[in-house]
Order: C-alpha cells, then sequence, then structure tokens
C-alpha cells in the first residue's frame, strides 16, 4: 500500500508569492513525512487554479524536494502542443533524477476549455491524437508522425526522460469504459468518485489488466479523499466543515456564474461528503477505520489523502498530515 497527495491548489491567501511559498514548504513537509507522490490538478480562471501551469510549479517542487514524486493529475492534453509538453515533460524528470509522475486527460471542465477556444465536443479525439504523438517523442530519438491535427517530419528529440521507456502515466478514471483503455495502455489511475463507482472502475481495470498482462504486477489504483485528522472526531470535523465551505465555493464559481452544470460535481456539505465516502475527518483510528473498509471495497492499492483545501491553515494542514504519516499509514500498510 502506497499513500500519496492531491491537491487543487485552490487560493486561500490574497498574496500569490506568500500562498505558493506556504504550500511549498508544506510539500517539503509531505516529502520529510514519507508520502509517495504529489499530484496537482491544472485548472484555468478559477480560485482552484493557482497552478494553471503545473510544470512551472513542478519545477519548483523538484529543487525543494528529494524523495517525494510528483506531477500533473492532469496535463489537460487538448491545451497543449504536444512537442512543448514533450520538452517540459524531459526537462522536469530530468531536473527532479526521474521522479516525475505523468497524469493526461481531456479536461473536466468546458467552461475552462472554452477560454482557450478548444472545443470540449472534440476534446476525446483531440486527447487521443496528442497522446498518440507524446509517447513517440518520448521515446524516439526523431519524431515522425502524420495526423488530422499535427504533421511532423524527423523532429530531432534533443531531450529525453530519465525514466525508461518514458514516465509513469496516469489518468483520473470516473467510468469503466475509461479504466478499460487504460488499462490496455498500462497507466495508474485515480478515483476521486464515491467507493461504489470506484469499485465499478478497479473492477474493470483488473479484468482488462489480467487479459492483457496475466499476473504482471497491477498498476497504481488509487482512492482520492479529503481527509483531515486531529486528536478527536470532534475538532476533525470542526476544521473539514469549515475548511469545505471554502472549497466548495470555489470549485463550483465558473459553473455558477456561466450557469453550466459542474462536470463531476461533489456535496455541498462536508458531512455529505462523509456520507457518501469521498471525504474523511476524525481522530487516526477512525480515519484509519474508514479508509480500510474503502481498501477492501475497491480493491485499491494507493490512497491519496487532500490535506489541503479551503481556508485550512499551514498549521492545520501540517498536523493533520504528521498524524496520517504518523498513525494511519502504518496502520493500513
Amino acid at each position: 500500500m502506497k499513500f500519496g497527495i492531491f491537491d487543487h491548489l485552490d487560493r486561500n491567501n490574497p498574496s500569490p508569492r506568500d500562498y505558493y511559498e506556504a504550500r511549498l514548504r508544506i510539500i517539503e513537509a509531505y516529502d520529510k513525512l514519507g508520502f509517495y507522490s504529489y499530484h496537482v490538478a491544472e485548472h484555468h480562471s478559477t480560485p482552484i487554479g493557482m497552478a494553471p501551469s503545473p510544470s512551472v510549479f513542478l519545477s519548483a517542487i523538484a529543487q525543494r524536494t528529494t524523495r517525494l514524486r510528483f506531477g500533473p493529475m492532469i496535463y489537460i492534453l487538448p491545451l497543449y502542443h504536444p512537442l512543448r509538453l514533450i520538452e517540459e515533460i524531459c526537462m522536469l524528470d530530468q531536473m527532479s533524477g526521474g521522479r516525475l509522475d505523468v497524469g493526461l486527460g481531456r479536461g473536466s471542465s468546458p467552461v475552462e476549455m472554452s477560454f482557450y477556444g478548444s472545443d470540449p465536443a472534440s476534446a476525446q479525439k483531440t486527447y487521443a491524437e496528442n497522446l498518440e504523438v507524446l509517447l513517440m517523442g518520448l521515446t524516439e530519438k526523431t519524431l515522425d508522425f502524420h495526423g488530422e491535427h499535427y504533421n511532423f517530419d524527423k523532429v530531432p528529440m534533443e531531450l529525453e526522460p530519465i525514466q525508461k521507456p518514458h514516465p509513469a502515466l496516469w489518468y483520473g478514471v470516473h467510468s469503466p469504459e475509461s479504466a478499460d483503455r487504460v488499462a490496455r495502455q498500462g497507466f495508474n489511475c485515480i478515483s476521486l468518485d464515491a467507493p461504489a463507482d470506484a469499485t465499478l472502475c478497479f473492477d474493470k481495470y483488473r479484468e482488462v489488466w489480467q487479459q492483457e498482462n496475466g499476473d504482471a504486477e497491477l498498476p497504481l489504483l488509487g482512492i482520492a479523499r479529503f481527509v483531515v485528522v486531529a486528536d478527536t472526531d470532534e475538532a476533525a470535523m470542526v476544521i473539514a466543515r469549515r475548511a469545505y465551505l471554502k472549497w466548495h465555493d470555489s470549485f463550483t464559481r465558473l459553473s455558477v456564474a456561466y450557469n453550466k452544470p459542474a462536470t463531476h460535481p461533489r456535496p455541498r456539505d462536508f458531512d455529505t461528503v462523509c456520507e457518501v465516502g469521498q471525504g474523511i475527518a476524525g481522530s487516526p483510528e477512525t480515519v484509519a477505520k474508514a479508509l480500510g473498509v474503502q481498501i477492501a471495497q475497491t480493491g485499491a492499492n494507493y490512497v491519496v489523502g487532500q490535506f489541503a483545501f479551503g481556508d485550512l491553515t499551514q498549521q492545520e494542514i501540517l498536523a493533520s498530515a504528521e498524524l496520517f504519516a504518523s498513525k494511519v499509514m502504518p496502520a493500513l500498510s
């Protein structure tokens, strides 16, 4: 069992400079506490999008940590020129000594994508072509490709990743159909959905993986949850309820402003988040027990905590992460 971090990088400080420095210090703590990997979301023109260029933020993490793996969850492929992204991935993998995890996807917010002139209706097709180009560019010395959107003739690939054939690939799964596809491609995956939905995805993934690879070691199948750990259940819930309201306001800001339904909506209050299994707050014993139940139900081999959200203070985040690392992780390992 491995344990990681998911982060929306949602704004809770009026000074971006101070915000970034505080978050980087928290990530330094994640590194020292022994978490496996840090996954940051990409969003645009929204309070939860303080890392609209994940590569820029991740380059700082490469220099501020020594053991922690890290990467985007996800790069929104339809918004990138594949050559530029190939070069950024290679740079980050080299700068970190081979610690990059690369999450890839088509994007979850039609409003955000519309700001870039990207048509959500064609996002899957664009994603598939970009992915093909990306994998070729990361593994070959010369890029030759001819498709619907891109044509490359003998483009030299001067940069290459340390990890071979390329850094580990990740995907955020929300349906058995996507789980089927990424299992065939060998991606690791993370589900932010309720346990029942995550179970459907992971069951399909394991079924397809075994068909394609037999008894080969399974990639990481992760469940991502809001997590607050405190000395008592009561203290943890007080903190989580307050912070989640701020996070949910930021999360829904664009859908409310543009009168669009939220993609992959979240409950309005933290008590409901806990009821549906997308968040956990409590003492170390309570959190370990709740996560243990979800691990058994879903068959996950990776637990990803969202410890920083809403208006949680740096002190609250660090205290929660430290309790999780010292008491919850050993109980679940």
